[in-house]
């Protein structure tokens, strides 16, 4: 029979595990919660949708970082720092339609800090109407602050972007 001192040691070590795959979980709905706002942006059939429609996703998004967060969407889309210059750059869609799939989720969590990479595939609309392939990677930074995790940094890296109709198998398609 185990003494109170073990089963005391036993309940915290559970508590820590639950307190980790829930801290996993919000992760998740945060990253989830992204990809509908920034898809968000968009008409669901193609087109920006009204300014305060735009506006209020762009303002979701931005909220979703902490004060000083970083969003960075490489040479293309530029770097922005802090939630008022996230929320000008995504009031600025460079595409006319998007839908973000985010997978194979790695989530490493240490405290009130995690990091997390995932593979995202994202069917899109250039601006000029062309109907594209995104695949790219985000390696994100997190903090808790207060009971909600917040990105700290996200960062994406385009592997390619290529016409649908072309497939990414050619060389012209980069």
């Amino acid at each position: 029979m185990a003494t109170v001192e073990e089963l005391a040691l036993r309940v915290d070590a559970l508590e820590t595990r639950l307190r980790a795959a829930e801290d996993v979980q919000a992760i998740h709905r945060l990253k989830a919660r992204y990809a509908q706002l920034v898809d968000a942006r968009y008409e669901r059939r193609g087109g920006v949708v009204d300014r305060p429609r735009l506006e209020a996703a762009a303002r979701g998004i931005a909220d979703l970082f902490t004060p000083d967060g970083v969003w960075d969407g490489g040479s293309a889309l530029g770097v922005c720092r802090g939630r008022e210059e996230i929320f000008r750059r995504m009031c600025e869609p460079t595409l006319s339609f998007s839908w973000h799939f985010f997978l194979k989720p790695h989530i490493e969590v240490q405290g009130d800090r995690a990091r997390g990479s995932w593979d995202i595939l994202s069917p899109c609309t250039s601006g000029e109407g062309r109907a594209m392939w995104m695949v790219g990677v985000e390696d994100d930074e997190y903090a808790r602050e207060g009971a909600a995790w917040l990105h700290t940094q996200m960062k994406l890296d385009v592997v390619f972007m290529a016409p649908h109709d072309r497939g990414w198998g050619r060389k012209e398609s980069r």
